[in-house]
């Protein structure tokens, strides 16, 4: 069992439903089946309750904490409570909706902590993106998720083209396997490569939902 906290209350606990239904029971596939159970809140986190909220539930299973950049002020705390913890982090910039994108097209350049443009181009990308954050909704279901299903190596590919063109070093595959002094998992281990390879059994009688 893997747990995930996330951010939000919609984008990305639909996504990770969707890794679970899409590659969980590992049929077929190389991988082990496993299982994701995200963890969320109505009118989502903070990244310090992210954190928080994954070490209150994950126990002894393997704790992932999501969040964006998004101009948040606490997560230079987020993260060293979470090193501390044992909790990887799967950090987001400027937001989550990049690696959405990343299913369709490549992407680089400075956005600070928006993600304005990352969503307009998300909205181009893909005809079930094309209201995507309108009137609210983030969710990733329905013809949103039949998008993204097969472009998962697409995806993978062009984040490693992202990492490998930063032009300010610090996010260099080598260079962002430290923080807080802590050992990170190289980029075979971001949170979407290891839902594909999948190396957790689920353990019964676990659940989650949201507060």
């Amino acid at each position: 069992m893997l747990y995930v906290a996330c951010e939000g209350e919609s984008t990305e606990p639909d996504y990770l439903r969707y890794l679970n239904e899409r590659f969980g029971d590992a049929d077929g596939g190389p991988w082990r089946p496993f299982r994701i159970q995200p963890v969320y809140r109505k009118n989502g986190m903070t990244p310090s309750a992210v954190v928080a909220a994954v070490k209150d539930m994950a126990a002894e299973d393997e704790a992932w904490a999501l969040f964006d950049r998004d101009q948040r002020d606490d997560i230079p705390n987020a993260i060293k409570v979470a090193a501390e913890s044992g909790i990887e982090v799967a950090f987001s910039h400027p937001s989550f909706d990049l690696w959405l994108l990343l299913y369709f097209q490549p992407f680089c350049g400075k956005q600070s902590g928006s993600s304005k443009i990352v969503i307009e181009k998300l909205r181009q990308a893909g005809g079930a993106f094309k209201d995507y954050d309108k009137r609210g909704d983030k969710s990733i279901r329905d013809a949103r998720r039949d998008a993204l299903n097969g472009r998962e190596r697409s995806a993978i590919t062009n984040a490693r083209t992202l990492i490998a063109s930063c032009p300010h070093g610090s996010c260099t595959h080598k260079q962002s396997e430290t923080i807080g002094n802590r050992p990170r998992q190289p980029l075979r281990r971001t949170l979407a490569a290891r839902a594909l390879v999948g190396s957790l059994r689920p353990r019964p009688g676990l659940s989650g939902s949201p507060a």
